[in-house]
């Protein structure tokens, strides 16, 4: 069983978890992903990881309150309960070395996260970090402690509405430093129509660009064949291949019409949770 030490409430939708899970912190690279199960007889949930500390056997996640089961792990499972199993770590890591400006963008959840990861071990590596983090407006931003302020050289909070930080968003700030020549290679992660846009920015300057698209998967093991993209002209699994991929050689198109599969069974499976709470 793996033991809940820390929850706290990220904004209006999100929320931060930590779990003792040693057998994955002591093997987690950055760009690696956990699978959640709550409970024997539930789903399974790809999960990108905030930190993963080896001397305590802890890892924090950053999740959103989405769909039946993120619901549920929120209202029902508190510090001190345990969840079913843990998993991982999952998938494969990214190339850590010396780059040079290494900029990592975000604007959804799990890109959050793995802004602070992906930079905490660039800037270890010797580089010039820059965290670019996306907000909707200041209701749903993060807390300043759980920005990743720390590990960046630069930091860079906006906001679409302008309510908190700098008004715009990451792709507007990063096409600043890509013309000031600060940019060597981008990180990025969260919405996948961003990422579109991203991979189209950055292939204008020839700026390398290494994306997450962990957003599409179900079974997280390559058993499901859920996370199936078009990267390169070839079938590559999402789970198994990635999770990151060069950004310019992914088809978006396909990646984001396949995110949207099975959004009406996720509805209703929160509909019904929500309505056995009283919620609706």
């Amino acid at each position: 069983m793996y033991r809940i030490t820390a929850k706290e409430e990220l904004d209006v939708r999100d929320f931060f978890m930590e779990v003792e899970a040693p057998h994955v912190t002591k093997a987690w690279k950055p760009g690696q992903f956990v699978v959640l199960m709550i409970h024997e007889r539930g789903e399974r949930i790809p999960m990108s990881i905030y930190y993963a500390d080896r001397e305590t056997g802890r890892l924090g996640m950053f999740i959103r309150r989405h769909g039946k089961t993120t619901f549920d792990l929120w209202d029902n499972f508190n510090v001190g309960d345990s969840l079913y199993a843990v998993a991982g770590p999952l998938g494969k890591p990214i190339k850590i070395k010396h780059y040079g400006n290494v900029v990592f963008v975000s604007d959804a959840v799990c890109g959050q996260a793995e802004n602070y990861a992906t930079l905490k071990a660039m800037k270890e590596a010797g580089n010039y970090t820059i965290s670019i983090q996306t907000f909707e407006d200041k209701a749903h931003s993060y807390p300043e402690k759980f920005l990743a302020k720390p590990v960046a050289d630069e930091h860079y909070l906006t906001t679409e509405d302008g309510s908190r930080g700098i008004k715009g968003h990451y792709l507007d700030v990063l096409k600043g430093l890509i013309e000031k020549d600060k940019v060597d290679i981008v990180f990025g992660g969260g919405k996948l129509g961003s990422l579109k846009k991203l991979a189209e920015l950055t292939k204008e300057y020839g700026i390398p660009a290494i994306v997450t698209v962990r957003q599409i998967m179900v079974d997280g093991t390559g058993m499901c064949g859920s996370c199936r993209i078009l990267y390169d002209g070839e079938i590559r699994f999402a789970c198994r291949d990635g999770p990151m991929f060069d950004a310019h050689k992914v088809d978006w198109d396909d990646v984001i019409k396949r995110d949207s599969r099975f959004v009406r069974e996720q509805n209703i499976a929160k509909e019904r949770y929500l309505k056995s709470k009283g919620v609706v």
